[in-house]
């Protein structure tokens, strides 16, 4: 079990969907750290220490000891924080289902989605129908069901939510209505910020998302 006096440092970005999950996952275990805000365009020497294999956001510091990429991270502090619901299911066929579509979110939604903001022309078209057929599948796993894991906020919604920030930026360079298509996975999106604090606390305002995101393409040279 965790004990107060453990060290905790979070190193992140503020608007990194990955870094978002972690903060997610330390609010619901009600775990105490330190949150230190990293300059990607100017690492610092603890992140390139203690990632320097991809020298990136998050890394979350336990005792001095690193840990890396946001699943992993996630999984560690349910594994150590035990005393507070898991975040993960016990059932062996449930938890590499939501393994499954945790690594579908960041090999589909994620890398996807950043071609609507950074790509154009044929490009950019075929990643907007990809993102809506990969939408469309996220959506029918969640179903009629409250959160992706059942009736409690889990490992699978940790993944997701996250991006629920960026939705107005993916709308707005993609071309979509995601709050017209998709309305099941808005309404999980309004219910787990309504119901989680670690959620309503731990998201940007899609605005400064957005802001961000037309900073990073003017630097791309694909904005003004």
């Amino acid at each position: 079990m965790a004990k107060q006096e453990e060290e905790v440092i979070l190193l992140n970005l503020w608007a990194s969907m990955y870094g978002m999950r972690v903060r997610i996952a330390l609010a619901e275990k009600g775990v105490s750290y330190e949150y230190r805000e990293e300059d990607l365009r100017s690492k610092s020497q603890l992140l390139l220490d203690m990632n320097p294999v991809h020298t990136k956001v998050p890394v979350l510091i336990h005792n001095g000891k690193p840990i890396c990429e946001s699943n992993i991270i996630v999984e560690y502090i349910d594994e150590v924080w035990k005393d507070k619901a898991p975040l993960l299911p016990s059932d062996t066929y449930d938890k590499a289902r939501a393994r499954f579509w945790a690594d579908f979110i960041d090999k589909k939604v994620f890398q996807i989605g950043r071609k609507l903001y950074t790509t154009i022309g044929e490009e950019h078209e075929a990643a907007r129908k990809e993102f809506i057929n990969s939408l469309k599948l996220i959506e029918g796993e969640l179903g009629e069901k409250p959160y992706f894991g059942g009736e409690s906020f889990g490992y699978v919604d940790v993944s997701l939510i996250p991006f629920h920030s960026w939705f107005h930026s993916y709308e707005t360079y993609g071309k979509l209505n995601i709050q017209q298509d998709f309305p099941k996975l808005i309404a999980w999106g309004k219910r787990c910020f309504e119901n989680k604090e670690s959620v309503s606390n731990s998201l940007p305002d899609s605005l400064k998302v957005l802001a961000f995101v037309q900073f990073l393409r003017r630097r791309f040279g694909l904005d003004e």
